[in-house]
C-alpha cells in the first residue's frame, strides 16, 4: 500500500476551490490552502473537472513558495480544456467558462497531464486518477467510457509509472464498481485509487462487502473523499451531490440524536470511521474557508467514547463489520 503515514491520514481536496457550490474570492482560496498547510496537511488532490481547471490554478498558485519534495500531489485525467467558452450549470457553474472535454484516450491522457501540470506550474504528479468512468457522470455508457479508459488511460498510466514520471496510478469516481472491476482485471495494475462518497457513516456496506477487500487482497490503498457525504454529516444540504433523501435525512438526525448523548461531533466521528478502515491510506475532505481545517483536524483526533460506535452498531446505523476506531 502507498505510505502516507509522514504525511498522516487527513489529506485535503481542492473541489470546493473550483467554486463548487458558490464563488469563492481568490484570496479565500489560497488562504484555505495556506491553513491546510500550516496545520501539517502534506497531501493535496485536484483535477481539471474542478472549475474547469480553477482549483489547480488555485492549487499551484498556493503550493509554489514550498519545496516540491515536502508535499504529496494528485489530479486526475480523462478531460482536458479548450480555450472555447460556454455557459455553465450544475455543481461548477461558478468556475471557469471553459469548454471541458471527456476524452479517456491515450492521446487524452496525456494532453490532461500536460495540461494540468501547466496549470499547477509543477514538472511532476505523484498520483493520477482516472476521473468519473462511472454510472453517476457517464450513465448508460459508462461501460464504454471503461473501455475506452482501460485501452488508452490505463495503460498510458502504466507506462507513465514505470518510467517514474508518476509514483501510482488509479480510478477516482463516486461509485464502488468501475474500482472493483480495475482490480478484476488482468494486467492493470492500479496501485491507489480514490473513492468518493460511499466508505462514509452513511453508506459504507457495498464497499466493505466487496471494494475493500479486494483492495487489501492485491495492497491497493484507498484515498476517502467526501466523507461527509458531499455535506449532510457537516450540516450541509446536500447528500451525494444531490439533495437529500428524507430515508437519509432520517438517519442523519438518528445520528445526531446518539452523538448528542455522548457529546460526539458527527464531523469527527465521519472523519474517524473513514479513516478507520486498514485499507484506507487518506482521508480528504474539501474545504473553502481556513477555518474548517483547523476544525477537520481537531475532529480527526477528537476522543470518542466506545459507548458512542457500540450504540450505533445496536441501531444498525454502521455495520458489523465495519473497522471502527475504538481506542483501547
Amino acid at each position: 500500500m502507498i505510505n502516507l503515514k509522514q504525511e498522516g491520514k487527513l489529506g485535503f481536496g481542492t473541489a470546493p476551490l473550483g467554486n463548487m457550490y458558490r464563488e469563492i474570492p481568490e484570496e479565500e482560496a489560497i488562504e484555505t490552502i495556506e491553513a491546510a498547510w500550516e496545520h501539517g496537511i502534506r497531501y493535496f488532490d485536484t483535477a481539471p473537472f474542478y472549475g474547469a481547471g480553477l482549483a489547480e490554478l488555485r492549487t499551484g498558485k498556493a503550493l509554489a513558495k514550498h519545496n516540491r519534495d515536502d508535499y504529496v500531489l494528485s489530479t486526475k485525467v480523462g478531460r482536458y480544456i479548450l480555450d472555447e467558452t460556454e455557459e455553465k450549470e450544475g455543481l461548477f457553474a461558478n468556475g471557469r467558462k471553459n469548454k471541458v472535454i471527456d476524452d479517456y484516450t491515450a492521446e487524452g491522457t496525456r494532453r490532461s497531464i500536460e495540461q494540468s501540470l501547466e496549470r499547477l506550474q509543477m514538472d511532476r504528479l505523484d498520483f493520477v486518477y482516472v476521473h468519473d468512468i462511472s454510472p453517476d457522470f457517464q450513465g448508460d455508457e459508462w461501460l464504454a467510457k471503461f473501455e475506452e479508459a482501460r485501452t488508452g488511460a490505463f495503460r498510458e498510466l502504466t507506462k507513465l509509472r514505470e518510467e517514474g514520471v508518476i509514483q501510482s496510478w488509479g480510478i477516482g469516481v463516486n461509485r464502488t464498481e468501475p474500482i472493483e472491476l480495475a482490480l478484476d482485471l488482468e494486467n492493470s495494475n492500479p496501485d491507489i485509487s480514490l473513492q468518493a462518497t460511499r466508505y462514509t457513516l452513511l453508506n459504507h456496506e457495498h464497499a466493505l462487502q466487496r471494494l475493500m477487500p479486494a483492495a487489501e487482497k492485491q495492497n491497493v490503498s484507498i484515498i476517502v473523499g467526501a466523507p461527509f457525504g458531499s455535506g449532510v454529516l457537516a450540516g450541509g444540504s446536500t447528500y451525494e451531490y444531490s439533495d437529500i433523501p428524507p430515508e437519509i435525512a432520517s438517519r442523519v438526525e438518528q445520528m445526531k440524536t446518539i452523538a448528542e448523548r455522548h457529546n460526539v461531533s458527527l464531523i469527527a466521528a465521519s472523519l474517524q470511521f473513514s479513516a478507520a478502515h486498514p485499507a484506507v491510506a487518506a482521508v480528504i475532505p474539501g474545504a473553502s474557508r481556513p477555518q474548517r481545517i483547523q476544525d477537520n483536524l481537531e475532529a480527526l483526533n477528537a476522543n470518542i467514547p466506545a459507548g458512542f460506535w457500540q450504540e450505533l452498531r445496536q441501531e444498525r446505523l454502521v455495520s458489523p463489520e465495519a473497522p471502527l476506531p475504538i481506542k483501547e
